[in-house]
């Protein structure tokens, strides 16, 4: 952040001003990886990028602190919401200052600024007759004797074809469509579980049809210009497809911006309606020249940043109300937008505590460079990514250690060493380098890879940028080991000399071109470089960098006294990853009662240890214990641990081309590509009910061909006694793809494949069913995963095969 001290930055005449957003993170919880990869991480990237070219840039965030969310969180913890934001806000803080993020201005929404310029908006858009009155109706819990806000009510998703049970009230997580509360299938209230009837409430609404000719245009002229990614035009062409709707900006909350009229003073703008306006307060609260800023659209362009599900407010929402007040706002040019950073087998979720948080990535004492590296090739910037811990070390181990960290020690080292070994710290001159074959080549490999890095950066594709940029390394690596320094010091001291200086240019060039993705490492390497990065972090055109990227060993001057080389990063261990894996699974929720089952576990253990024993007892009791001990382990043998059942979706389902009764499913168990099943289904499922569900599955049956396709698998499914009746074992809507079902009780791994002759399936299969609650169980203990128990819909004591 810019030091208190410092004016604040104003846009300057004549310079590429650039003003950039990342979506305000809500203040109810933690953020985790997914989070800080979709907006405040890549904002940061291209914010530091803007900055190493010279751009005055300014980047603006701050926590969302009003609305529902909040007031539950505060209902929750038992303290007032704006206890709770000054609680989160802190620990937002904290956890960006640790993942390097640099704001200019880090805000937060509940300030007098906001009301002060949500309010003057307000008024601008009534006086120029985009709002009306209406009645609507609205969901009211008498129980807790208030109108419900939409994060306030839970039921079934009404959208044909989506089976989540616990779609919020304004939208669906599963299927993604927005909702209204009172079209939700057997809705409750969250706060005491009980049903709210509808009663009639006015509101303010925005008419976003009357706005639709002059938001078109602007979509149409800056989706083009702004080069828009593809996700944002295609999130906001179906808004605009499915027709354009009067928008309510009002809600009957307490915390939030008051709406400033006689007959709404007892309710407050709707937070998808203040949100936005939070990065015009927020910059507002860091100058109070911020219309500089945010009313100057020919000389400041606009960049923001967001998931996905943030993009209809960003396109239609906010650019709509500007657009209604008439004044002349800096509008957005450019949206970058990600898809999901999904965990290991399932979904980051805040709210159900599932994922690595902010915090926790501190506490693995992975550094944050490395952290930072790893969300950035992992950005999921066309579709959805997945973060493995593997993936993490291989990320880790290879491209950071092996690749970069090598190279730049390699040559630093190599410079340090004392004269008769190497140059003592100084950098030797390198005359003749721009005829030397091998380091010409690498030259111009060298500028081919920078003019990409900066296309790539330009059009905020941060991770094809990042690619770039490690393709100098990989260069660098292979110029190094073709040249053989070692033996060039020796036998040809012209060359070696021409070799190091080269090398070292690109460390120096490494250094300046990956510092928006790892600051911290530009900044440890710049210290062993012994420059400083206040004065040498730059990479613009004005001081002529770019062209000395096609002369490498231009970069740093002969005579030139390095720092003392250290290594860069640490090698990440298997039973590291194994360690992070087990601690970090399940939800928030389960690893604290996991820490409480195994700090027991180990009381409980140490008392055992402690008891002496008894020896006595006669040899035939002795022989008979041994007995049923050889009994009960041969009933491990054949334990219910043996099945490997997974979570799985059915990706795909269709009718077998050759047999009636049989369906061909593509189902997603958590592996590299979905499996193919085959399911005697025909007859007692739909196939429309075979799409797009979850189900369990037994994933180490041996395949088996049924008609032509071989069965990799085999989906769970509770029977009648006379078999005229069918349900599938349904996992819970927010278990996660591929986890594996787990049996209280029962630890273990399973077998890789179920052999024929050992009978374990029969065996284990005698005791699957459903019982009189719908649970599925093996013996009396249900299915479990992370996400609650398994249940079938009605078929009670019924078999399960």
């Amino acid at each position: 952040m810019a030091s208190p001290s410092s004016p604040p930055k104003l846009p300057i005449p004549g310079r590429r001003n650039i003003l950039i957003t990342s979506a305000l993170p809500y203040v109810n919880n933690v953020p985790h990886l997914g989070n800080i990869i979709g907006c405040v991480l890549s904002a940061d990237v291209f914010a530091r990028y803007c900055r190493l070219r010279g751009y005055n840039a300014l980047y603006i965030c701050g926590t969302d602190e009003y609305g529902t969310a909040t007031e539950t969180k505060a209902m929750e913890e038992k303290c007032s919401p704006k206890e709770i934001c000054d609680k989160y806000h802190a620990i937002h803080d904290k956890v960006y200052k640790w993942f390097d993020i640099k704001f200019d201005k880090f805000g937060r929404t509940s300030s007098a600024q906001q009301t002060e310029i949500c309010q003057a908006i307000f008024h601008k858009l009534m006086k120029n007759n985009w709002l009306t009155e209406n009645t609507m109706q609205q969901l009211y819990c008498d129980t807790c004797q208030r109108f419900l806000a939409d994060r306030l009510v839970e039921g079934a998703c009404p959208t044909q074809g989506c089976t989540n049970k616990a779609a919020r009230g304004d939208q669906c997580d599963q299927c993604s469509h927005m909702l209204n509360p009172t079209e939700l299938i057997d809705p409750k209230c969250k706060v005491c579980k009980n049903t709210p009837r509808i009663r009639e409430t006015d509101h303010l609404f925005l008419e976003l049809p009357l706005l639709k000719t002059k938001l078109v245009d602007y979509i149409n002229d800056t989706s083009v210009a702004g080069m828009w990614s593809q996700n944002a035009i295609q999130a906001t062409n179906a808004w605009l497809k499915e027709g354009l709707k009067p928008r309510c900006i009002t809600r009957d909350l307490k915390w939030g911006v008051p709406v400033p009229m006689e007959k709404y003073k007892d309710k407050v703008f709707y937070v998808w309606f203040d949100a936005p306006i939070g990065y015009v307060s927020i910059t507002a609260s860091y100058t109070p020249e911020w219309e500089k800023w945010w009313k100057n659209p020919d000389n400041v362009e606009l960049f923001q940043f967001m998931g996905k599900d943030n993009v209809p407010f960003h396109t239609i929402m906010f650019p709509s109300t500007l657009l209604g007040t008439g004044e002349n706002w800096t509008m957005m040019k450019t949206i970058s937008v990600t898809e999901y950073l999904n965990y290991e087998s399932g979904k980051f979720s805040k709210s159900k505590g599932i994922g690595v948080f902010g915090n926790d990535a501190k506490d693995t004492n992975i550094p944050p460079e490395v952290w930072r590296y790893y969300l950035l090739t992992s950005r999921p910037e066309a579709s959805d990514t997945l973060f493995t811990w593997t993936d993490l070390q291989a990320k880790l181990n290879s491209e950071l250690l092996n690749n970069l960290g090598n190279f730049i020690n390699r040559v630093l080292s190599f410079i340090a060493k004392p004269p008769g070994a190497g140059y003592d710290s100084i950098i030797p001159d390198a005359p003749g380098a721009e005829s030397h074959p091998s380091t010409c080549e690498l030259a111009e490999k060298t500028s081919k890879r920078v003019e990409q890095y900066l296309d790539a950066m330009e059009k905020v594709k941060l991770k094809q940028g990042l690619k770039s940029a490690m393709g100098i390394s990989s260069d660098g690596n292979a110029y190094l080991q073709e040249s053989e320094f070692w033996k060039l010091y020796k036998e040809d001291p012209v060359s070696c000399a021409i070799v190091i200086k080269t090398s070292v240019g690109l460390v120096y060039l490494l250094t300046c071109l990956l510092e928006p993705f790892m600051p911290s490492f530009s900044n440890e390497v710049l210290r062993q470089l012994n420059l400083s990065p206040e004065e040498n972090l730059s990479f613009s055109d004005e001081k002529g960098e770019i062209v000395k990227a096609k002369t490498p060993w231009d970069f740093l001057p002969a005579g030139h006294k390095i720092g003392r080389p250290t290594p860069l990063f640490e090698e990440l261990k298997d039973e590291n990853v194994s360690e992070h894996r087990k601690k970090y699974a399940g939800s928030q929720a389960e690893r604290r009662s996991q820490e409480v089952a195994d700090a027991e576990a180990m009381k409980i253990s140490n008392q055992l240890k402690s008891t002496t024993l008894s020896e006595g007892g006669s040899k035939k009791e002795q022989k008979k214990q041994s007995g049923n001990s050889k009994s009960k382990a041969a009933e491990a043998e054949v334990s219910v641990v043996k099945l490997d059942i997974r979570v799985g979706l059915i990706r795909k389902a269709e009718k077998h081309p050759d047999a009636d009764s049989l369906y061909v499913e593509e189902i997603d168990v958590g592996e590299e590509a979905p499996r193919t099943v085959v399911s005697v289904l025909v007859k007692y499922i739909p196939l429309e009910e075979m799409q797009n569900r979850k189900v369990c599955v037994l994933c180490n049956l041996k395949p088996v061909a049924m008609r032509g396709i071989k069965s990799h698998a085999m989906v769970l499914a509770a029977s009648s006694d006379d078999h005229t009746k069918v349900e599938l074992v349904e996992p819970p809507v927010d278990a996660a793809v591929g986890e594996r079902v787990t049996f209280a009780g029962y630890s273990g791994e399973p077998e890789a494949s179920l052999s024929g002759k050992s009978k374990v399936w029969e065996k284990l299969a005698a005791d699957l069913h459903s019982n009189g609650e719908l649970l599925a169980c093996y013996k009396d203990v249900p299915f479990t995963t992370s996400a609650g128990v398994c249940k079938v819909k009605t078929l009670a004591n019924a078999e399960i095969r």
